[in-house]
């Protein structure tokens, strides 16, 4: 048995958190993969699992051997890439991270099109909203909507990103639309608890500077879908992301207002960790999401 194998082995114990999880996402059994791990770890002569009966753990030297294996494995899949890609033969499997509100939205879509479009890619999403460290935890790259600040990451431009004040016609009727964000301090609004300003929201004053509107409203909910629904049922004034809201402005089901208040927006990246050469599969798969967001309009 070679020590690459041994290596695998541990790598998708470790990012699976468990031997029977490994076993199942990569088809092989529990028992093959303890035996694979005890092996390389009599090869090394060093513990790399502190296992119980329930779980396990990193020793000091798993860590160290993690991080480098995963390296090293990585290397040896995009030189495998390159020479697939010569011969036409793209294939594998992309680790991605991407934010629940990307793949909520319709622009989710995208993810979908591309894996009905690349049978032989193996797309593993992971949604989370929190900005995972790419290396770290071993993903090939991940989208990310913000505005993109200094990074040791490289990063590709899909598409921009804006977010726009809205509620529901009948709402407007009921209270009122406002002429000014101060305005919606004693108006009901609906707070996304996942967004970063919380129940601050910021616009543009009077003057053109940035000022920012304290509100409270009949809900807070951590997903900006919720709050889609909850201001399309009139539940209170919301600010969304524009590809989120775009849909329902368009049905009449919401109304966008105060659009000369609202501060500039970000986009929407694919980002990717500095390499000497970018693995074919991952450069597919961005030129896809660039080509899929251009034809919609959006790039």
């Amino acid at each position: 048995m070679d020590t690459l194998t041994r290596m695998r082995a541990f790598i998708d114990v470790v990012e699976a958190e468990g031997f029977s999880a490994a076993g199942r996402k990569i088809g092989r059994s529990k028992a093959l993969l303890s035996k694979y791990v005890r092996e390389l770890e009599d090869e090394l002569g060093a513990l790399l699992l502190n296992r119980t009966t329930r779980q396990f753990s990193l020793t000091e030297a798993g860590h160290t051997y993690y991080k480098r294996a995963s390296e090293i494995v990585r290397e040896i899949d995009n030189l495998a890439d390159v020479v697939r890609e010569s011969s036409g033969d793209v294939r594998g499997r992309i680790k991605l991270s991407a934010p629940r509100t990307f793949a909520d939205a319709p622009i989710g879509q995208s993810l979908i099109d591309f894996a009905k479009e690349h049978p032989d890619i193996v797309l593993e999403i992971n949604l989370d909203d929190r900005f995972v460290d790419l290396v770290e935890e071993g993903f090939d790259l991940a989208v990310r909507i913000t505005r993109l600040e200094s990074s040791s990451l490289i990063a590709r431009r899909l598409a921009p990103f804006s977010v726009c004040l809205c509620a529901s016609p009948e709402l407007i009727e009921k209270h009122g639309e406002p002429k000014r964000p101060q305005d919606l301090a004693n108006l009901p609004c609906i707070i996304d608890t996942n967004g970063r300003w919380l129940s601050n929201w910021p616009f543009l004053g009077d003057g053109n500077e940035a000022i920012s509107v304290s509100v409270s409203g009949p809900i807070e909910v951590n997903s900006p879908m919720a709050a889609r629904a909850a201001a399309v049922a009139g539940l209170g004034f919301c600010i969304l992301p524009d590809f989120i809201a775009e849909p329902d402005i368009a049905d009449g089901k919401l109304v966008a207002m105060l659009g000369d208040r609202i501060l500039p927006g970000g986009g929407i990246f694919a980002v990717y960790p500095h390499r000497r050469y970018l693995p074919a599969k991952v450069r597919v798969f961005v030129d896809f999401l660039v080509q899929w967001f251009k034809t919609r309009n959006r790039g």
